[in-house]
């Protein structure tokens, strides 16, 4: 049989998730047709976002995870969303903050090992605008998306 698991992962990380009604249904004891209006309508309201399954990323090769603390040059102070978009545009940016204190923002990147991550911090991070950052490696995940690992 065909192995098409690394598609499989690529459409699950951008979102190709559904929930499991019948399961949902019986845990809440409803009928599926009411959990199924009910998530259609959050969906509407734009309260659900997306479905997204959470991986054990080492036995998918991207078991390297950091938090970058990044500071930005005076002249992108002001407007840190011009900066975040670009950086988001990267898969191996799983999340982009805006934050307080002594930093402006901080990523979490995934990556499959240390080389990939020194490659990302070399030819996207490290540009003009970002003055300084600072790596905190993740040495390991205990929980992750409302899941214990």
């Amino acid at each position: 049989m065909k192995d098409i698991k690394p598609k499989l992962i690529k459409l699950f990380k951008e979102g190709y998730c559904t929930p499991q009604i019948a399961k949902i249904a019986k845990m809440l004891k409803e009928p599926s047709t009411t959990i199924h209006y009910n998530i259609k309508k959050l969906e509407k309201e734009g309260k659900i976002k997306t479905y997204k399954a959470v991986f054990d990323y080492k036995k998918i090769d991207e078991g390297f995870c950091a938090f970058v603390l990044i500071s930005l040059s005076p002249d992108e102070y002001g407007d840190p969303e011009r900066i975040t978009k670009e950086l988001s545009k990267h898969p191996e940016i799983e999340s982009v903050d805006i934050i307080t204190g002594d930093w402006e923002l901080m990523l979490k990147v995934r990556t499959k090992n240390q080389d990939e991550y020194y490659n990302l911090v070399r030819n996207v991070i490290s540009r003009k605008g970002i003055i300084k950052i600072k790596t905190l490696t993740s040495l390991k995940q205990i929980k992750t998306e409302f899941v214990c690992l």
